[in-house]
């Protein structure tokens, strides 16, 4: 698990040994399950690297200007989904995809949408995993839009129309990453804690409120 190369500076506490800096920044939380205590692991959340924090900023800046026009349900409507695509476990256990979030996010509007004309009509993605996720989507809708106000439909197809449109959009830009969007929300939704490949926070709770 060490490297047993470079010179060993620090005492592990979970190790009970000495190990080196690398080692220690780059497998802590990850390979080695370091206690709170940890002197080293208190430092890296009061001083995270310069990279760290250069990504946090940029992904606030991106964050923001995807719900810079949006209404406070809108916007907390964003979240909740979001939210709702990270924690999502299929049945057969495999992860979500950028596309499956895209293509359910564009039936679930449609459908909305043709409500609002007054033609009742269930669009549904193409792909099996979609249409799983198209489910849930309407599922956590119904939960948090019971006893809401008419425009709560509208909203929930301007905030899918959104996701989708964004989603396609990191697709295009990085087609060789299968969940660029979702890596990126994920950042967004529950922050980096220290070391470049340490773990993540959990998602704060929802606070939705729906007038």
């Amino acid at each position: 698990m060490l490297c047993g190369e470079r010179r060993a500076r620090r005492g592990c506490p979970a190790l009970n040994q000495q190990i080196c800096s690398v080692c220690c920044g780059t497998k802590r939380l990850v390979e080695i399950q370091c206690p709170t205590s940890c002197p080293y692991i208190a430092s890296a959340r009061e001083h995270p690297a310069a990279s760290i924090v250069k990504q946090r900023q940029q992904d606030m800046t991106v964050a923001v200007h995807l719900v810079r026009d949006f209404n406070d349900r809108q916007t907390q409507l964003f979240f909740l989904l979001t939210s709702l695509f990270l924690r999502y476990e299929s049945v057969d256990l495999q992860p979500v995809i950028d596309r499956d979030v895209e293509e359910a996010a564009a039936a679930v509007a449609g459908t909305f949408e043709t409500a609002s004309r007054g033609v009742i009509y269930d669009h549904r993605p193409a792909s099996l995993p979609a249409d799983r996720l198209a489910t849930a989507i309407k599922a956590k809708l119904a939960e948090v839009g019971q006893n809401a106000p008419t425009s709560f439909d509208r909203d929930a197809a301007v905030v899918l129309r959104r996701i989708e449109q964004a989603v396609g959009e990191a697709r295009l830009t990085d087609p060789a990453h299968r969940r660029s969007w979702l890596d990126f929300m994920d950042r967004v939704i529950k922050p980096s804690e220290p070391g470049p490949n340490g773990p993540r926070g959990e998602a704060a709770p929802s606070r939705l409120i729906v007038p």
